[in-house]
């Protein structure tokens, strides 16, 4: 809980350490879906009734599911706390799943899987490059799901999705704005002090990606206009010292058209239409990697060399001094804006307990990024963007000959 009394606003949020990393193979999708079923009513509360109430009093709320975690928001005025812990906890103890908003909802999930992933050129890239960077890790499935498995999901299923991780033991509450801590705790305890923990623990099994030993190269086919070229590495997780300067590299590689990918490919040598990247630093070791779109005319030979070798600057050469600061006031930005408001802090705070499991990196972290050197970034480069750490793949258009060029 913070408190501050600068608006008479409260933004409350439930974070369910629960995210599609918790899926099991042929089960994918359960935790985004959850997101749905959420919304459909509990023991006293009717279906839609839950951001029905707090827009009735002025204020908002929504949902967002990631591999880690699955998190419940709402502002609101702060006179209705009392309301929005009752819902909140209304719906941990006695959600409504019923087979037909079930089936409706899974609808849902599967047209939300079309429009933003199957019907969109090239917006199958990352679940494509997922799908090959990792064998054992769920990180290999995507949060939306697949469509297979969406179809396969039954009613027991979902339900016991629910009781397993939807409890007490797996949530966290977190409170900013207008409140008194005192009556707020109080508030807590009596709305969710009666929900009985989970009878057994949250399954915490996660199988490990095993360490891979040499290079990988792939090349599919896609019904896509242009070639696509990626060059993906795996690194570390969030928090580890080694994620630091992994965030700085990303800066320096890939944020924005002055970053050094975007400029080489797509500006100097007129490579790429489009060149972007970075490290996906969350709560499992991930995936560092670049996308190339194929400049027609160019071959994709030619948008992997140049992408591999702007990696492998990072190990050869220090960063100028230049792009150092300006990769830390990139980050000093983003660090003020993400704790303006209530919702910002919020976010924060539940970020660095679940993710984290230390509140303290909630605000430590700005002192670690100001102290960061070009040879830390240059270190961890060496460590992770080796050829043995890395995979690359060649997306080419149906129909296309190997070299790039259509039949």
């Amino acid at each position: 809980m913070l408190e501050d009394h600068s608006t008479p606003i409260v933004h409350a949020e439930i974070w369910y350490h629960v995210g599609s990393k918790n899926e099991r193979r042929g089960r994918t999708g359960f935790a985004h879906l959850f997101e749905h079923m959420m919304f459909k009513g509990s023991k006293n509360v009717e279906a839609e009734g839950h951001p029905s109430y707090i827009s009735s009093v002025g204020g908002q709320s929504n949902a967002y599911t990631n591999e880690d975690s699955t998190v419940f928001w709402q502002t609101f005025p702060a006179q209705y706390l009392p309301l929005v812990l009752w819902l909140e906890a209304d719906r941990m103890a006695s959600l409504r799943i019923e087979e037909k908003v079930f089936q409706t909802e899974r609808e849902v999930v599967k047209e939300e899987r079309r429009m933003r992933f199957e019907n969109q050129p090239y917006g199958q890239l990352n679940e494509i490059i997922y799908g090959h960077a990792f064998t054992v890790h769920p990180y290999k499935h995507p949060t939306i799901g697949s469509m297979t498995d969406l179809e396969a999901a039954s009613i027991d299923d979902v339900r016991d999705f629910f009781r397993t991780y939807y409890v007490p033991d797996n949530a966290t509450l977190v409170l900013v704005g207008d409140f008194d801590t005192k009556e707020a705790t109080e508030l807590v305890t009596q709305q969710f002090g009666r929900i009985p923990k989970s009878a057994r623990p949250v399954p915490r099994d996660i199988p490990k990606e095993p360490p891979q030993t040499k290079e990988r190269r792939v090349q599919i086919e896609e019904n896509w206009p242009l070639p696509a070229v990626v060059v993906a590495y795996h690194i570390t997780y969030d928090g580890h010292p080694d994620s630091y300067p992994l965030h700085i590299a990303s800066k320096v590689l890939s944020d924005g058209q002055s970053s050094r990918i975007y400029r080489k490919l797509v500006y100097e040598k007129r490579i790429a239409l489009a060149a972007y990247g970075g490290g996906n630093i969350i709560e499992d070791p991930n995936l560092f990697f670049a996308v190339a779109i194929v400049q027609p005319g160019r071959t994709p030979a030619e948008a992997i060399d140049a992408l591999i070798a702007e990696l492998d600057r990072l190990k050869a050469e220090p960063i100028s001094a230049g792009e150092l600061q300006q990769a830390k006031n990139q980050f000093a930005r983003d660090y003020i804006l993400g704790r303006e408001s209530n919702k910002d802090k919020a976010s924060q705070l539940g970020h660095a307990v679940v993710i984290h499991n230390d509140i303290k990196t909630a605000d430590g972290e700005f002192d670690i990024f100001a102290n960061m050197t070009a040879s830390d970034v240059q270190r961890v480069a060496r460590t992770y963007f080796t050829p043995e750490n890395r995979l690359v793949m060649t997306i080419m258009p149906k129909g296309s000959k190997p070299g790039g060029e259509e039949r």
